[in-house]
């Protein structure tokens, strides 16, 4: 059984029936999902895999020689490695801001500028706006402490403003540039950035309705109750919202773990589009030192760092005459947050394990005569990489790489940037196991693994599916060309 597309079917019924049917931990079925794919991966198909992401022969092949314990180890490494501090600080952060009442008093200032009635909304706008210059995790992180209190102070509705997080986070993080996978999508296939900006932004605002709508009924169909977790008690919550607002942080005081992070990650992501390859951005002393600060805080673990010295002395300052300090919330928040970082490691050694496999490639060679549509066929194949693999980022990455000579066709009878779109609303589909996102949700949510299957697995496929049907409208009404 060499065929990757065997092997892919093997990992998903492992880690699949191993959660749902055997009741296993996650963290254990995607491991053991992962070490049968590495076992059954032959040595050729791992090279070949490195090779084809621009690795050096030697180094191509020293990695098809290590074992499958090294391999795996590896993939669980670059995932901590990624999310390690930031799931870490968005933890500390969360819990800082529901113990210190900052949550609470973002929400009470949000019912009274939209109404209880219009709060999802403006749930679903805020997260599309934030995951344009942030981070997808970090939108999460930062929004999922603001749904829990705003569904203690509404008293309902706890799935539906889950889903509108989740829901304008995703699309942002797919379809409009800074977003590092649309940022890539662009310079492969030569479309403007303004253009795939405002593009995104349009096909975006469509497709977040789609998932307004579904959440809608979703959270008719399957009402979820706010859950107890170790880092946000109930009784803790609900003591918070009894609160007078008088008693609670300032508005401008509750926003700074939050706008912290926010502020250096978009002007890192400013200066970054402004600058020129080999051209200083300003050759004042004082400019100088202004642009190297917010580098240096604009990285996406510096910042989140930053915001969690916020939400810490913000908590400090509420609890100054409490004689158990801060380390009590500080260990609760670290051991909700340990567990995220483990199980999303663990998704991240399983989604590595299959691209070394050479599904990617498999899929490339099984559509290259594909007859097709070139639109629908740009979604088909980001959707059927996103859900072998589990990362939308490397689904747009392979599928412009796939289809960038296409884009480039001179008789093409409308602008790249609706195969661009195409691509970016497909690696919406499938969610599921092998998607550090979905363990990131699902989580900090405290949903099942059952229940955000059948809730932000469907959301992202109607949402997907909606743009691809805006998009072909689009193309067909305004070319661009």
């Amino acid at each position: 059984m060499t065929d990757p597309l065997l092997i892919l079917a093997l990992g998903v019924i492992i880690v699949v029936g191993g959660i749902i049917g055997l009741k296993l931990h996650p963290f254990l079925a995607l491991l053991l999902g992962a070490f049968v794919v590495a076992f059954l991966t032959p040595a050729s198909a791992i090279e070949q895999f490195a090779l084809a992401k621009g690795t050096a022969p030697a180094a191509a092949l020293a990695l098809s020689k290590k074992g499958i314990g090294e391999r795996i180890a590896t993939e669980f490494g670059n995932t901590c490695g990624k999310i390690g501090i930031l799931i870490a600080m968005a933890a500390i952060i969360g819990k800082c801001m529901l113990e210190s009442g900052a949550a609470e008093r973002i929400i009470r200032s949000v019912l009274r500028l939209t109404g209880i009635e219009k709060a999802p909304v403006a749930f679903l706008v805020s997260s599309f706006f934030l995951g344009i210059p942030v981070f997808f995790d970090t939108v999460i992180f930062l929004m999922m402490p603001l749904a829990k209190a705003m569904t203690l102070r509404i008293g309902k509705n706890y799935l539906l403003l889950v889903l509108c997080v989740m829901a304008g986070a995703a699309m942002a993080n797919s379809l409009v540039p800074p977003a590092p996978g649309p940022l890539f999508l662009v310079g492969e296939m030569h479309i403007p950035i303004g253009m795939m900006m405002v593009g995104g932004t349009i096909v975006g605002l469509f497709t977040i309705t789609a998932g307004y709508f579904f959440a809608l009924w979703a959270n008719k169909k399957w009402p979820i109750p706010l859950r107890d977790s170790l880092d946000a008690r109930l009784v803790d919550i609900e003591a918070i919202s009894a609160k007078e607002t008088m008693h609670l942080p300032g508005l401008s005081l509750s926003l700074l773990p939050v706008l912290i992070p926010l502020i250096f990650i978009c002007a890192d992501t400013a200066l970054t589009a402004m600058a020129t390859p080999g051209t200083p951005l300003t050759t004042s002393p004082v400019g100088v030192k202004l642009v190297n600060l917010i580098k240096f805080f604009g990285d996406k673990n510096i910042a989140i760092v930053a915001g969690g010295i916020a939400a810490l002395l913000v908590l400090a300052r509420e609890k100054k005459g409490s004689k158990e300090g801060l380390s009590p919330f500080v260990q609760a928040a670290l051991l909700s947050g340990g567990g995220i970082i483990l199980i999303t490691a663990a998704g991240g050694a399983f989604g590595g394990m299959l691209q070394q496999t050479g599904i990617s490639a498999r899929i490339a060679d099984m559509t290259k005569e594909y007859q097709m549509a070139l639109i629908p066929m740009a979604f088909f194949i980001a959707a059927v990489v996103r859900t072998a693999q589990g990362s939308a980022t490397v689904a747009l990455i392979t599928t412009s790489g796939i289809l960038s000579g296409m884009a480039g066709n001179a008789n093409l009878e409308f602008h790249p940037l609706y195969l661009g779109l195409a691509i970016g609303c497909g690696s919406k589909l499938v969610p599921w196991m092998n998607d550090a996102g979905f363990w990131i949700i699902c989580k900090l949510s405290n949903l099942t693994e059952q229940e955000a299957l059948k809730t932000i697995s469907p959301l992202l496929v109607v949402m997907g599916l909606t743009g691809l049907f805006i998009i072909m409208i689009g193309a067909q009404l305004f070319p661009l060309v």
